[in-house]
């Protein structure tokens, strides 16, 4: 159970990287901010609370491997990166730029920590299963965690994907769908309906459990759960805000791939720099 400075602690990361993305997108001005914060909260609890990473020894043979399936939300991982000590924050400021390290999508031949190249959505999945069942073959203790958006389940590969992880009872995957029912499009249930998700993904032999994706000790009790499954692997369906964490982001669907404006900008920093408390952001 987390103690109350962890929370503490994690409530200040979660801010943090929050501003960072409202910064980077805004000086680049492009990006996708709106994913980016609803995954913060789970991305957060990972780097800052779970997996088991080095910035020192991105590459040490028994790490934990990290899959960003939803590979526009890269704001969001390289912020984290940047705080953990992967790179420094000052390199932020690069996102998107020629010759940056911090492309729109990550590239693993481009920054140390990186572990998969993502952006095609629907393939995240499928290279994380392969992974998994590599580090099996291996008998590796090692696990792999991956980061789906919602909107990415309407690609067929990843029911593929889904089906080969069963199969092959891949128990050292564990899967967060970043639910926050939106994509670029709109509505997905307007879009293309994912529903009933819960029933699909059991029905396709995975062990699935349904949080609150802002919530960090549900967060850690459904982690704690899924490294105790056996024989298949497990799915966090995780529920959460566009958005999340600037009052008139949230929801909001035009924040999906567009940056905030000069003004907007100073408000949403505003509102995360009194969410920050005296406990401070760094480790």
């Amino acid at each position: 159970m987390l103690t109350a400075n962890q929370l503490t602690y994690l409530h200040n990361i979660s801010a943090k990287i929050r501003k960072h993305i409202i910064e980077m997108t805004h000086y680049a001005k492009s990006g996708h901010p709106g994913g980016s914060m609803s995954m913060t909260d789970i991305v957060t609890f990972l780097y800052f609370n779970w997996l088991n990473i080095d910035p020192e020894q991105p590459k040490k043979a028994d790490r934990d491997i990290f899959v960003l399936c939803k590979g526009h939300a890269a704001p969001a991982l390289y912020s984290a990166m940047a705080i953990k000590g992967f790179f420094p924050e000052e390199e932020l400021k690069t996102l998107r730029c020629i010759g940056s390290r911090l492309q729109g999508h990550p590239d693993m031949n481009k920054l140390p920590g990186i572990e998969m190249s993502t952006g095609s959505l629907g393939q995240g999945l499928s290279v994380s299963v392969g992974m998994s069942l590599a580090l099996k073959l291996d008998n590796k203790k090692n696990r792999v965690y991956a980061v789906m958006g919602d909107g990415e389940l309407q690609e067929g590969q990843v029911w593929e994907a889904m089906m080969s992880a069963a199969h092959y009872k891949c128990d050292n995957l564990c899967v967060f769908v970043d639910n926050n029912k939106q994509q670029i499009d709109g509505n997905i249930t307007n879009v293309m309906g994912i529903e009933p998700l819960t029933d699909k993904l059991k029905a396709f032999g995975w062990e699935v459990i349904n949080i609150d994706g802002h919530d960090f000790e549900q967060i850690e009790s459904a982690l704690v759960t899924a490294d105790k499954v056996v024989g298949k692997p497990t799915v966090i369906i995780a529920a959460t805000v566009k958005g999340k964490g600037v009052s008139f982001m949230e929801s909001q669907l035009c924040f999906h791939g567009a940056p905030c404006n000069d003004e907007q900008k100073a408000i949403a920093c505003s509102e995360l720099d009194k969410k920050m408390g005296v406990c401070g952001c760094q480790e």
